[in-house]
């Protein structure tokens, strides 16, 4: 397994033997699918972090509920922010990495 990219909380990970992906997150390690890896970025693309300042989410908590409701996250709004940035890291890695096999 091979380290993709790395936040303050959160590490994916791409495993070419098995053909997945696997999110670090605090207190589990998840194992993705292509097509759940990019479920996930669809649920992380739709937090909407501007309601955790304007009011509307006053608690400042998300829950994120991913592999047909297999795992179930609360994350603060720091957790939240790092995720939203750690996503587009890890595909702009995975895109890096495809452009590397290509020119090969």
């Amino acid at each position: 397994m091979k380290v993709l990219h790395q936040s303050q909380f959160f590490t994916s990970y791409q495993c070419d033997k098995k053909r997945c992906f696997f999110i670090a997150f605090p207190h589990k390690t998840i194992q993705l699918s292509c097509c759940q890896l990019l479920a996930f970025r669809q649920q992380v693309k739709e937090i909407d972090l501007e309601q955790h300042f304007n009011g509307e989410n006053k608690h400042g908590i998300e829950a994120l509920m991913l592999c047909n409701r297999k795992h179930f996250f609360l994350l603060n709004t720091l957790e939240s922010i790092d995720l939203k940035e750690f996503i587009k890291g890890t595909f702009a890695m995975l895109e890096l990495n495809s452009m590397l096999v290509e020119s090969v």
